[in-house]
């Protein structure tokens, strides 16, 4: 072997190799756009999907509002006259300024009750309490009608202890309900 090396020509020992290597080299360099980019992309922060705005819950139609009550069909319920009774003088007491009125007449032993309003000529008074309903006649008198009860009649105690209330209607007008109060039982207790 004179002076030439024995590697002057490609190796030949493994061709497969250097075949291997330059299309392993062939391969990186097309993918390496795709490679760069797959980096590139994982930088970026991932994108939240728009929100999407929640279901309208279905609403049940409101319910019809409620039949408005008839009124009272007990007298006890209905709602108390305004007003308050009074002791205007021994022996007299006054609801709601006159509206009603119980009186003393000592001399006679009788007790008067008074209604105010309009009456042509005798009529009713219908007195009810929580134990007795009872139909009076009654004669026009001055600005109203009025009834004379013996100081003993036992209806005046009915209105006296009555629970809470009692009730006086006369024809034609507006029924009253009238609160069993003390001043009652001072008038009566004052004619006995």
């Amino acid at each position: 072997m004179s002076g030439a090396s024995f590697h002057t020509k490609g190796m030949k020992a493994n061709p497969r190799r250097r075949t291997d290597a330059h299309s392993l080299s062939r391969k990186l360099l097309a993918t390496a756009p795709l490679t760069a980019l797959a980096l590139v992309a994982a930088c970026v922060p991932a994108t939240k999907p728009p929100v999407q705005a929640p279901r309208p819950v279905p609403t049940t139609p409101a319910a019809p509002p409620k039949p408005v009550a008839p009124p009272p069909t007990d007298w006890r319920d209905a709602p108390q006259t305004p007003g308050d009774w009074r002791i205007t003088s021994p022996g007299i007491a006054s609801f709601a300024n006159g509206t009603f009125g119980i009186r003393c007449n000592r001399a006679a032993s009788t007790i008067s009750l008074f209604r105010s309003g309009t009456s042509a000529g005798p009529a009713s008074l219908t007195i009810t309490t929580s134990d007795t309903n009872r139909a009076l006649a009654a004669h026009p008198v001055s600005g109203g009608m009025q009834v004379d009860l013996s100081a003993s009649d036992r209806l005046l105690d009915s209105m006296a202890f009555s629970r809470g209330r009692f009730m006086v209607q006369a024809q034609g007008m507006a029924p009253l309900y009238i609160p069993s109060w003390s001043e009652i039982s001072r008038v009566i207790e004052d004619c006995r």
